[in-house]
This record gives C-alpha cells, structure tokens and sequence, in this order.
C-alpha cells in the first residue's frame, strides 16, 4: 500500500486542527491510499516510475475526467452508495485542503457531483424497549452501576457514544444537573441530565469511590483530566468497550443485537419529538450543525402518526 507525505500531513490535519476521532481519519486514509495505489498501478501500466514523487505528481495534477476514471475503476467493486458516497467526500476534502495549501491551482472536485442516496430513517426504539435495556445492569456492583449509568446518560442526552467516552468528572455538573460535551471539532454543548441519569451517575461515583479495587485508580490519564466513566483498569473506557456492554444487556434482555449506541441517539431525539419537543431544540441537543440533519427525525414522527391515523380513523382506508 502506497504510503504517501501529501496524505500524511492532510491526515495530521483532520486529526490535530479538526480534530476528527481516529476512526474517521482511518476511513479517510484508507481511501486515500485507495487512490494512491491506482495512480501506481496506472503507472506500471504506462511503464513509468511508481515512486512516491511520480504518484504524488498524478495526485496533483488530476483533473475532473482523472477522478471519474478512478471513480469508474471504482464502480467495479459495486460498493454501496453510501461508501461511495464516502469515498467521493474524502477526495473532496482532501482536494480542498491541497487547493488552500496552493498546491493545486484549481480543485477539480468542484466538477464532480455525489451521486443521490436513498433516505434511510433513523432507527429508533420503544420506550418499552429502553425500560428493558436500562434496567439490565446489576447497579449493586462498581462496573454495573457505571453502565446503568452509561445507558441512562445515552438515552437522557442523546450524545454520541464517542462524546460520551471523552466525559471527565469536571464535566459533571452536579448542581445545574447537566453535562459539557465536546463534539464535532471540539465543539462544546452542554446537555440537560434527566433525574433518573444523574442519580445512575451520582449513585456508580458513590460506589466506585467506595470500592477497595479502585482506590488507586480513576486517576488523571494524558491529558491530565479524570475520566467520568473508567474500565477496569482505571483508565477511560473506549467507544468499543460501550459497544461490547450493550451488546452484553441486549443479549440478556432478550432485545435485537442490532441495536447500537447510536440507536439511543435516535430514540432519545424520535421520543422528544413524539412528545411535543421544538424541532430547533433537538437540533441544540444532538449538536448538529444544520436544521436539515435533525429534520429526518420527523419522517419518523410522521410515520408513527400516519400509522395511528389508519388504525383509528374510520374512513382512513
């Protein structure tokens, strides 16, 4: 796999200026070195040097109908819209950040067009459901208690599982009975805490300051902060780890394994509408930038209404 400096250092910018989470700057990578490795085979085939000074030179002087041709190549992987859609946005990105830097004069992702995708709605649960999953955990233990109340923190706030893991206790606000969440680009919110969430939290931070196994552990990590919610070694727990306990209390209560994380986001944002919450309030809660990105939450809300029209309504069908 080709390895080059013009997408090390656009990689080093995603993650140290926009902060992007590792996740997102692997997927970034790999397709950028996707492209890179089909500029060296086009080379080869041209029986030219593939060396990284060559490639790179192919990589900024590629023009609209150079990107089509890889996206054609592309084709013959018959990836999902979705992935390439996600593929198309890397190269913009990346083409915009080279045209900043002025080392393309012109950006020839300007010309090429992210082919539609079909509206996937939001997948969202039962309050039922929620009910199930939340009383789950065996709170009468440390590690039990931390996730009853990593599941209530998730559903009452609706943040990201990525946010969640990069809480730290000062971001616990006690008496304004909220927390400060970085998000996207490190973008700060602060979220409102149900009662039921801040008592899970109140109640795992009793126990684990309680508990012999962790008097020397919770402590600052790197960046010099304390973790709010700590694994078993003491340090901060990881997005992964969220996944595989939840995976764990789905299984025991009987709920669907596709349920994720991001599941509770949707909940959490479909149940505030379905009750009444102002659109524009969502929007602040989720910490999205753009209204449109909350709106498909009312596709959901339509659904569900349309489907009780036609279940109560005597002349709806």
């Amino acid at each position: 796999m080709m390895q080059l400096p013009l997408i090390d250092k656009f990689l080093d910018y995603l993650r140290l200026e926009r902060h992007f989470s590792p996740y997102t700057a692997r997927c970034y990578g790999a397709d950028l070195r996707q492209y890179a490795d089909y500029l060296v085979e086009q080379l080869t085939e041209q029986n030219q040097p593939a060396e990284a000074e060559a490639v790179s030179a192919k990589v900024l002087a590629a023009d609209a109908l150079a990107i089509r041709q890889f996206l054609a190549f592309l084709d013959e992987f018959e990836y999902s819209a979705a992935t390439m859609a996600r593929k198309i946005a890397t190269l913009r990105s990346f083409y915009k950040w080279l045209n900043r830097q002025s080392l393309v004069s012109t950006n020839p992702m300007l010309l090429i067009r992210t082919p539609k995708q079909a509206k996937r709605l939001p997948k969202a649960i039962s309050v039922d459901q929620i009910e199930k999953l939340l009383a789950a955990p065996d709170d009468t233990v440390t590690l039990g208690a931390r996730d009853r109340a990593i599941l209530e923190t998730l559903y009452s706030t609706g943040i990201r599982v990525s946010e969640l893991v990069d809480l730290n206790r000062a971001d616990l606000d006690d008496i304004g009975e909220a927390l400060t969440v970085r998000g996207k680009g490190r973008k700060e919110r602060v979220v409102p805490l149900g009662s039921h969430a801040l008592g899970a939290i109140r109640h795992y931070i009793e126990k684990l300051s309680n508990d012999r196994r962790f008097k020397e552990l919770g402590s600052m990590d790197t960046t010099g902060e304390i973790p709010l919610f700590i694994n078993k070694s003491g340090g901060r727990l990881s997005a992964r780890s969220v996944r595989r306990k939840l995976d764990k209390y789905l299984s025991e209560v009987g709920l669907p394994t596709d349920i994720s994380p991001h599941t509770l986001r949707h909940s959490f944002a479909t149940h505030l509408l379905d009750n009444g919450a102002d659109l524009r309030s969502v929007q602040e809660l989720l910490g999205h930038q753009s209204l449109s990105t909350t709106q498909i939450y009312t596709h959901l809300t339509t659904q569900r209404m349309r489907q009780s029209y036609d279940q109560a309504h005597p002349r709806a069908s």
